[in-house]
């Protein structure tokens, strides 16, 4: 680093300082976010420390995180993109690619998810013109079980889909077992559980995909950001391609020659020697994300360990301080599982004297963030009334997390005094209304 940068980000980190000073919390004052990010001077320095360099596309920053992150997990390959959305999109389409050759998807299979859930999860579906099946979640871990998805494979199932609810790991060892068994592909949305554990092993590495966030709410961030990861080489090339305009050629940007057979490739009806550059084997995006991001990321990164006993402190926090509370269905942790939590989800009970409207509009006007559990019954919304899909079982709890379930937060930023406020806040409401 040269003199000049060196004494610039000295000063970004003394100005982080300064326009971050410690803030007295004034409780009913202060805002209580359900989620947000967690950045620091280092965090700062980072992204300055890149637009100086202008790095203003993807590059070594990236590169260096894609390494980085796939050991942190322990997988072969990881991917950035430029949100958890795309990975999603990137990880489910590249089990249509030719390379696949008789397990390819095709239009028309089946795809087992969840119906309570976040739209993306389930989206990749339907624009791939496959079949989303829906199964049910079970109240307190708010994620499927064995036996439902079990029951709902079908001749045309080829795939199961699903994500770690709030950060809490759904039985993931023995669905992966259980895809292996029926030669169906498993995605693992670890987009809200990054660092969670199941039996030992963390999530994200269970699935021939896993797929991350790293927006803002998320266990670590890039402001915009997303991942891709697995230990199957050819899905990890394909996804790579589709990520890249659909091209063949792996060469980084501004790269040339690296494989030193650019013109030396045929391929479709080409002629022999055009530029590989410029050669597609598949219908691709370009859902590339930047060295800003990576950069952010990378500083992101070497504090998940710390974010993850906050996260875990929080929760356990609001979990000893509403035990007890009548009419509250309150979260529990999955069997043999070690949640990095993204969230601390409450349901209220049909037996309460009060509804969820009412506790959330009370925990609101205090100043205290709360937030539905996502699209609750996505069979229900507008967007999904005239698309094809399949339901197996009743999606009875479903609808019961649509009508009387909400989270608060339990990210990093949240002071053990907050956490009491939302505590003491929850219980004076539901002892005024006995």
């Amino acid at each position: 680093m040269n003199e000049g940068k060196a004494l610039l980000l000295k000063q970004v980190r003394q100005y982080h300082q300064d326009a971050s000073p410690p803030t007295e919390f004034i409780p009913g004052v202060t805002p209580i976010l359900p989620s947000g990010a967690v950045l620091d001077e280092e965090d700062r320095a980072a992204l300055v420390g890149a637009a100086l360099d202008m790095r203003i596309a993807s590059g070594v920053h990236s590169l260096k995180f894609e390494r980085t992150f796939a050991r942190t997990l322990g997988r072969r390959k990881a991917h950035l993109t430029n949100s958890g959305s795309s990975a999603n999109l990137l990880a489910l389409s590249a089990l249509m690619a030719p390379e696949l050759e008789d397990r390819r998807l095709v239009p028309g299979d089946e795809v087992i998810t969840v119906a309570a859930g976040f739209p993306t999860t389930v989206n990749p579906i339907i624009q791939n013109g496959l079949i989303p099946v829906f199964v049910d979640v079970e109240l307190g871990t708010y994620n499927t079980t064995y036996e439902r998805v079990e029951a709902a494979i079908g001749p045309r199932t080829r795939a199961i889909m699903i994500a770690h609810a709030l950060g809490n790991p759904f039985p993931v060892a023995e669905i992966a077992q259980l895809a292996e068994d029926r030669d169906l592909f498993l995605i693992e949305d670890n987009c809200d559980a990054l660092g969670s554990l199941y039996q030992g092993r963390q999530t994200g590495t269970f699935g021939d995909f896993a797929t991350l966030s790293f927006y803002p709410a998320h266990h670590i961030t890039m402001g915009e950001g997303g991942c891709v990861l697995s230990d199957n080489l050819v899905l990890a090339r394909v996804v790579e391609s589709l990520r890249d305009w659909g091209r063949d050629c792996w060469c980084e940007p501004g790269e040339n020659n690296k494989c030193r057979k650019r013109f030396e490739y045929q391929m479709g009806s080409l002629p022999y020697g055009y530029d590989h550059k410029y050669m597609f084997s598949h219908v691709g995006y370009n859902l590339k994300s930047t060295d800003l991001q990576a950069a952010l990321g990378l500083t992101q990164l070497s504090k998940l360990s710390e974010f993850g006993v906050a996260r875990r402190r929080n929760w356990l926090r609001l979990r000893d301080g509403l035990a007890g509370i009548p009419g509250l269905l309150l979260p529990e942790a999955a069997p043999d599982s070690d949640p990095s939590w993204f969230g601390f989800a409450i349901t209220v009970l049909p037996e309460a004297p009060f509804g969820r409207r009412e506790l959330i509009d009370f925990l609101e006007s205090r100043q205290i963030g709360t937030r539905l559990l996502f699209a609750g019954n996505l069979t229900r919304h507008p967007a999904y009334q005239d698309r094809k899909f399949r339901v197996v079982g009743d999606l009875g709890n479903s609808d019961i997390v649509t009508e009387r379930t909400f989270w608060v937060g339990v990210y990093p930023g949240l002071t053990e005094e907050m956490i009491d406020y939302v505590v003491a806040s929850i219980r004076q409401f539901t002892l005024s209304h006995r």
